[in-house]
């Protein structure tokens, strides 16, 4: 009971989180017009309060896995991308066309609006990564995972007047559906295998007698289910036509919440295994990277609509984060420089360190991407569907350059940081990544990661090249949107800043988050020097 009220004690974030979602309702429904304008303010200050409770709230105590600090770090990562992705969402539901005929008539029917369920959403998925962050039994990381996840299916249909909106979001639900069973069922036969669902007896039960078959294969089908929630293959075909059919500000939540709690997910599942995995888990792993890699950056080189290149490219960085999941903690966990001295901790050998640091590498690069094209707009002439007026092809941002500098320099940042150049956070989180692989002996998949990373490049630059060579889109504009030109600003620069200087505490707080972890599974020898 002690360990249950310690456990509700730091869950002080996520219970902000639900009040706030409660309150987007009720003002976001309220017959009044300024409470209802109010409603994006009342999410950003839920996640603002969130965000300092998490520094100030202890956690619950050592963590069952070693990974004592990751709650923490995953909060205040999602909590500092939310923001962003807060402000780049605003103003969403305002576009819908029910919502504009509900505001401009004297009648209020609260029926026709979303914005307060869409705010709401927002932060109930938010709240699910936090939770899959602080997970500490199987139960809890299934139910967090689902949290993560269901309110991105209404938030893909109702954001967009039109109907690949809504076969996106059909698509989307269904291939969740089936992804959660997959998963789910993996959970059972973990219970199954060990008699238990809390992650620290089921640790201490592998320590003592070894993975048994049945657990491995309920490991196995819960990293096919979990795929689903990062986008790789076998479940990732569901991404591009969601990408595409969601409205951008709504994609841009897709291509890094879902991603940050699958991972986080994955790493708890394998962390019940431990490092280094076994042989057949490490097989699968490198299969999975590798081809999801390959076909993410093959199928994103072929693409005319940005949005379904962006989804491939989503696809092909979860095969890089992949790697780090096969590397695991424990190469360069700790390096003795001889008796009497303390031992040198080395973050860019530690495999989910890197993922912990690519993550919002990643995250900042893809907002500020698509932060610009949501501030975008295509005058479409004849078009049926007026409506629908989203930038999504590369002729929308061709000579943006010659347009509008600022947004195209933000672009290009953009671009960059995904292929991995320097001096940009791309580069260092894929240099964390590489040195992992290597250190781990798995050079075949290193040298695999530098090829995928040339053939991402064709594309990646292809858009930069559109931007300052291209002719003149006359018939793209751009919208008023201060909130969006804001989330951009911030998104590039955080990703020059994490390629520089600021990068370094990043990826030593990534290294300590799982360290404990790599320690505990360290030889005697290392052990000893790590205390």
């Amino acid at each position: 009971m002690e360990a249950l009220i310690d456990k509700l004690g730091s869950l002080w974030p996520e219970i902000v989180l639900l009040m706030g979602a409660v309150s987007c309702l009720v003002t976001g429904l309220n017959h009044n017009p300024l409470a209802r304008k109010l409603t994006p303010w009342v999410a950003a200050l839920s996640i603002g309060v969130a965000s300092l409770l998490v520094a100030v709230v202890p956690p619950a105590g050592a963590h069952p896995l070693g990974f004592d600090g990751l709650p923490g770090f995953i909060k205040l990562i999602t909590l500092g991308i939310a923001l962003l992705l807060l402000g780049l969402a605003a103003g969403v539901p305002d576009a819908l066309l029910q919502h504009r005929k509900t505001e401009s008539s004297p009648i209020f029917d609260a029926g026709n609006s979303v914005k307060g369920e869409f705010y709401a959403f927002f932060l109930l998925s938010i709240t699910g990564v936090l939770l899959t962050a602080g997970a500490t039994d199987l139960v809890w990381l299934f139910l967090a995972l689902e949290l993560v996840s269901l309110p991105t299916y209404i938030m893909i249909a109702v954001t967009r007047d039109t109907k690949l909106a809504q076969e996106s979001a059909v698509k989307y639900f269904f291939l969740g559906a089936m992804s959660a069973a997959v998963f789910l069922y993996g959970f059972a036969l973990i219970y199954g295998a060990t008699g238990y669902t809390e992650f620290d007896a089921i640790r201490s039960l592998v320590a003592e007698t070894g993975p048994t078959p049945l657990l491995i294969v309920g490991v196995i089908l819960s990293v096919l289910g979990l795929c689903f929630k990062v986008a790789a293959v076998p479940m990732h075909v569901y991404a591009a036509d969601v990408y595409q059919g969601a409205a951008t500000p709504v994609t841009a939540f897709l291509a890094f919440v879902p991603k940050t709690a699958g991972f986080v997910g994955l790493m708890l599942i394998l962390g019940l295994v431990g490092w280094p995995l076994p042989p057949v888990l490490v097989a699968m792993l490198a299969v999975i990277a590798v081809l999801t890699m390959t076909l993410g950056n093959v199928l994103a080189a072929v693409q005319s609509n940005l949005k379904r290149m962006l989804a491939y490219s989503s696809i092909a960085q979860t095969g890089y984060l992949t790697l780090g999941l096969i590397a695991g903690p424990v190469a360069g966990a700790a390096v003795s420089l001889g008796e009497g001295v303390a031992p040198v901790t080395q973050p860019t050998g530690n495999g989910l360190a890197a993922i912990l640091f690519y993550l919002p590498a990643y995250g900042l690069a893809t907002i500020a991407g698509f932060a610009i094209l949501a501030a975008l707009w295509v005058d479409r002439g004849e078009n049926p569907d007026p409506d629908d007026d989203e930038a999504q092809t590369f002729d929308a941002v061709s000579g943006l350059w010659h347009r509008h500098p600022f947004l195209a320099a933000l672009l290009v940042v953009s671009m960059l940081s995904l292929v991995g150049l320097p001096p940009l956070a791309g580069f260092i989180g894929k240099v964390m990544l590489g040195t992992s692989i290597a250190q781990a002996g798995l050079i075949p998949l290193l040298i695999v990661l530098v090829i995928n990373s040339a053939i991402s490049a064709a594309y990646y630059l292809r858009v930069v090249i559109v931007c300052f060579f291209g002719d003149d889109a006359e018939a793209t504009h751009v919208r008023p949107t201060p909130l969006r030109f804001a989330a951009a600003m911030v998104a590039a620069v955080g990703a020059l800043a994490l390629g520089g200087y600021a990068g370094a505490p990043l990826a030593q707080s990534a290294h300590e988050a799982v360290r404990g972890h790599a320690v505990a599974n360290e030889t005697p020898a290392v052990a000893d020097a790590s205390e």
